[in-house]
């Protein structure tokens, strides 16, 4: 069957755009397949242009699964499974850290992000594909971590002296810290589509790795979140308005660039959840 939508890669390891789709409409099942695919295979895709209202965007994410309400993060009105981030110079950005989404929760698969208001300069935003991080490592090392679980904690990620707490109010951050404590993931994670093993731990919610001393957990993690910023491993996406990033949270990290205040940047994001974590060798 010819593909519906063109696909133009962007780096060999991770990216791509699709052309030709109309995320505004009610999709086919076999064009929401190809999209998958193209997610499954790039890690990262864009779409350009996609005039969406914050119902259509609800609508397309949905497509691909259950939607997460973010516990801090303000709700856009109509569509209060879209949360609003909003950065300028008086609401700094926090996400300028590598970080994969949600991972405080048992079940993160991906994100929907559409660009609503952009700087005249600045404001990209960078992906890296952890399956080849973890494939660039050695092999007793990669043994190794397969054999590791780690702690992701929300209270790291979201501190309360943080931007996003202090804009969400003391009472609803410590509702927050108190409903999601931490849990446990692989530091290597399967893929469960792919089959692939990519790195499963970041710098915005991984506290420690569980068995290790409190020493050995913080050198170690601090190797992987150097390692994983290598540039062979990621993409850089300039933003142009009304674009559309959708990425899987099960095999990617990004990085949000923090080079553009105090001119404002405004997105809409959809967090699609998943299945829980788990590494082949321990899959009961």
């Amino acid at each position: 069957m010819a593909r519906r939508f063109p696909i133009r890669t962007l780096t060999p390891t991770i990216g791509a755009v699709v052309e030709n789709a109309d995320l505004s409409k009610p999709l086919e099942h076999e064009e929401i397949a190809e999209i998958r695919a193209a997610l499954l295979a790039h890690k990262v895709i864009f779409f350009e242009d996609q005039q969406l209202t914050p119902t259509e965007q609800r609508d397309f994410a949905a497509r691909f699964g259950a939607l997460h309400t973010h516990p801090l993060y303000p709700g856009v009105p109509e569509a209060p499974e879209l949360f609003i981030l909003d950065n300028h110079s008086g609401n700094p950005t926090d996400n300028d850290a590598w970080h994969t989404d949600v991972t405080f929760i048992e079940t993160p698969l991906g994100a929907v992000l559409h660009a609503r208001v952009l700087p005249p300069d600045g404001g990209d935003t960078l992906w890296a594909n952890m399956q080849a991080a973890f494939e660039a490592l050695s092999r007793p090392l990669a043994d190794f971590l397969s054999t590791l679980d780690a702690v992701h904690d929300f209270a790291r990620g979201f501190p309360a002296r943080g931007v996003v707490a202090k804009g969400a109010g003391e009472e609803k951050h410590a509702r927050a810290v108190e409903e999601h404590p931490p849990v446990v993931h692989p530091v290597v994670r399967t893929h469960p589509e792919t089959g692939a093993d990519g790195l499963f731990v970041n710098f915005g919610f991984t506290s420690k790795i569980a068995g290790l001393r409190r020493k050995e957990s913080d050198a170690l993690l601090e190797f992987l979140f150097a390692h994983v910023q290598k540039p062979e491993f990621q993409v850089r996406w300039k933003w142009t308005p009304n674009a559309v990033a959708f990425w899987d949270n099960r095999i990617t990290q990004h990085y949000a660039v923090n080079d553009y205040l105090p001119q404002r940047r405004v997105m809409h994001r959809a967090t699609i959840l998943g299945d829980r974590p788990f590494h082949r060798s321990r899959r009961t």
